[in-house]
């Protein structure tokens, strides 16, 4: 009975070493996918910081194009405006305008002639340009 006991006892400690060494390699491969998972986490980690800079920098040039075309907006307006104005003060251009929007609205030549006081040639030409 003492040599059964002797040889259980020593399968149970060889089954127990060969579990151990199972284990051990097992716990080498997790370490290294830890490690493989580490380097991918870290490389992220990096690009997410190079994203993160690029978008600030990305903000920080729209919101500079962002007042350049508030500036040329105004400055547009203004000339839009200073056009206008000089439109107005011209005698001779109110006449014109007026006669292009008569031809948008069907005049004929000889009606630009009359109501614009337009010569013939001006009348045609206006008409030609602006007719539909």
């Amino acid at each position: 009975m003492g040599d059964e006991f002797l040889i259980a006892a020593l399968v149970c400690v060889i089954a127990c070493l060969g579990f151990v060494l199972y284990l051990q390699k097992q716990s080498r491969k997790l370490k290294t996918k830890v490690d493989a998972l580490m380097v991918l986490v870290k490389e992220s980690d990096r690009q997410r910081e190079a994203v993160k800079r690029e978008l600030h920098e990305l903000r920080s040039g729209t919101i500079g194009v962002g007042r350049r075309v508030v500036e040329i907006e105004k400055k547009l307006s203004q000339q839009s405006d200073m056009l206008e104005e000089a439109s107005q003060q011209d005698p001779q251009a109110k006449l014109y305008s007026r006669a292009v929007k008569m031809v948008g609205l069907g005049a004929g030549v000889e009606e630009l002639m009359q109501e614009c006081e337009l010569p013939k040639a001006e009348a045609e030409l206006i008409l030609r340009l602006h007719g539909k």
